[in-house]
């Protein structure tokens, strides 16, 4: 009887949340073009999803995000455009997955290297879009790993420029985001965190672990997410991290084409080296990108 109870209780959730998803599409009115493409099921899902399944709640908030999307034009940002920021490797996507198959991007705040706070959003957008356009399929969401090596007073992140991270994740890729590990951050952090933290709504907030190499408990949770072998040292695993910014380019001069292709851009733009598209990539054949939205 509780089994039969149970599963059709979770058959009844699953039709509510189906109509939700219908009701939302209904509200936002006829959709063309990108917005359209933006729109799928799995989209209004996580926007539903970030607001407790408010339609009404979940519509303003997607609405601001194809307005923001409208502005910004995150998919049309190419590599080239954005890759001075990538020089020192401060922030990018690694070359493993967590154990739940999700894309990791590495953040080294230590690391930065410029003062344009524009031009840093537009390469953090850029990173985020290729982490999901990486996504292996029936996976919706990421990881942060953040290393603080490196991390002073005299460098840190701009409150301005956190608050900013904070907005764009958390407003305009709802449920994207699955874990963000603040890696051994200095005392001197604390301060910063005190700050930053009130910009960010409670989902995005129990999202983020603080992990300390010394700590048992810190360690465990590590090992849960992570394997050890593919999990750098400057984490706490035995794998060594080494960003090669030239190669991590041609990674991506190869990706903006399958974003070209998923968004029905000109297969043959030009990276900031000259090479154009179809000499740096795969095959379009053998392309089949996953739905950014």
């Amino acid at each position: 009887m509780f089994r039969r109870k149970n599963h059709s209780n979770v058959e009844q959730e699953g039709e509510e949340k189906q109509h939700k998803v219908k009701e939302l599409r209904a509200s936002l009115g006829p959709l063309s073009g990108r917005n359209l493409q933006y729109c799928t099921d799995a989209c209004l899902r996580r926007y539903l999803e970030a607001r407790n399944w408010s339609v009404d709640k979940s519509r303003k908030m997607l609405e601001e995000t194809l307005k923001w999307r409208s502005s910004f034009k995150p998919e049309e940002i190419r590599w080239h455009e954005v890759a001075i920021e990538g020089e020192t490797g401060k922030v990018y996507k690694a070359n493993f997955h967590d154990r739940y198959g999700r894309t990791v991007l590495i953040l080294r705040p230590g690391k930065q290297n410029t003062s344009a706070l524009d031009n840093q959003m537009k390469h953090l957008v850029y990173l985020i879009e290729n982490a999901i356009l990486n996504l292996p399929e029936g996976q919706e969401q990421m990881a942060w790993l953040i290393d603080f090596t490196g991390w002073s007073i005299t460098n840190n992140v701009p409150i301005k420029s956190a608050r900013e991270t904070i907005n764009i994740l958390q407003n305009h890729y709802p449920e994207r985001l699955a874990v963000a590990f603040l890696y051994n951050p200095p005392r001197i952090f604390e301060a910063f965190w005190k700050i930053v933290k009130y910009f960010m709504d409670p989902k995005t907030f129990q999202k983020v672990k603080f992990v300390y190499p010394k700590n048992k408990d810190s360690v465990e949770l590590m090992k849960s997410f992570f394997d050890v072998d593919n999990l750098p040292t400057e984490f706490g695993g035995s794998a060594t991290l080494n960003y090669d910014h030239e190669e991590f380019s041609r990674q991506m001069a190869q990706d903006d084409v399958k974003a070209a292709k998923f968004w029905g851009f000109d297969k043959h733009q030009s990276d900031a080296n000259g090479f154009s598209a179809a000499e740096v990539a795969p095959e379009p054949e053998s392309i089949a990108p996953p739905a950014i939205a």
